[in-house]
């Protein structure tokens, strides 16, 4: 991979960064409901505290370019301010206690789709036309076009509610004491069975699809005649060339995915109440948290401009021809 190519990407994503947190700065100020103004509605206030109130969060300076150097150094330094609803908590230690079980349930969540849908697109790809690309293909179609909370809902109706086999939300028993750190493991496995479900339901249905017209395309490549024509099995052909030259534009579109699937999760979190990113979000909008919420849109927008770069220096690295 040539430097040049390299920089090009890394600049880039340095400008898109640099315009993000310019608007991340601009969108939430633009907002009603700042700490004093939420207080100067309730009787009884005065305006001196009013004034203190706005002090202590630095909202009694000039918008530009006093708030705005604050904010830029703030951010530099990964200050991101105290929390509204928190009680003047730090947003990094409030976000980062909703962080790992975001990433938990994305990650695997990504994991099991990748590994489901990549096996049934090129299976159903392979043998098209045939009982499995029928159905894997209308399955597949169908869980696309559904979004998280349309599948958990289901989930929890029939195995939580109906069938009594899951719990219905949560990470933990409340209040639950555990003998040992295995069945504390155990109580968070099985809390977290059917929102892993959801989340994995909800992506595989795309990258079967993705895939199988990944496949379907090399089906007809000089390379898989030539395969053939050796005489190689069609397991063996699919295993080893087709397979393989597929994955070419889905290593793009898992990478790129990975930023979106955060930000996607927010429902999949709601429905199931996962203490993780998303209800944060919900609860930070309810109670007009913008340093919360400033935070994480933030921290999502990395995610997705992370995930991008990343995506091209792996394309970049496999496929030469876009290294121009």
């Amino acid at each position: 991979m040539s430097g040049r190519y390299l920089l090009q990407k890394l600049a880039r994503a340095v400008l898109t960064i640099i315009v993000i947190v310019l608007l991340n700065f601009l969108l939430f100020r633009a907002m009603p409901g700042s700490p004093a103004r939420i207080a100067s509605h309730h009787p009884g206030v005065t305006q001196a505290a009013i004034d203190q109130l706005a002090a202590r969060w630095g909202l009694d300076k000039p918008l530009i370019p006093d708030q705005l150097v604050a904010y830029v150094n703030a951010t530099l330094t990964g200050d991101f301010g105290l929390s509204y609803q928190f009680r003047g908590e730090p947003v990094t230690e409030v976000i980062g206690d909703r962080f790992w079980p975001t990433m938990i349930l994305i990650g695997l969540g990504e994991l099991f789709a990748i590994i489901i849908g990549l096996a049934l697109g090129a299976y159903a790809g392979w043998r098209r036309g045939s009982a499995v690309d029928r159905v894997g293909g209308g399955i597949s179609l169908v869980l696309y076009s559904m979004p998280y909370f349309v599948i958990g809902m289901p989930l929890i109706i029939v195995f939580a509610a109906g069938l009594g086999w899951f719990p219905t939300s949560g990470m933990f028993d409340a209040g639950a004491t555990y003998a040992s750190g295995l069945d504390q493991l155990l109580d968070f496995a099985h809390h977290l069975v059917l929102p892993l479900t959801t989340v994995t339901l909800g992506l595989v249905g795309a990258y079967s699809i993705l895939m199988r017209s990944a496949i379907m395309e090399t089906r007809s490549e000089d390379y898989i005649t030539t395969a053939r024509a050796k005489g190689l099995t069609d397991g063996r052909v699919l295993r080893t060339h087709a397979f393989p030259n597929a994955l070419l534009p889905m290593v793009t579109i898992i990478a790129i995915d990975l930023g979106y699937v955060v930000a996607g999760a927010i429902t999949a979190e709601v429905v199931f109440n996962w203490p993780g990113i998303g209800t944060l979000t919900v609860d930070a909008l309810q109670a007009r948290d913008y340093p919360v919420l400033q935070g994480i849109f933030l921290l999502l927008s990395f995610t997705v401009v992370l995930a991008n770069l990343v995506a091209d220096l792996v394309y970049g690295f496999l496929d030469p021809r876009v290294r121009v």
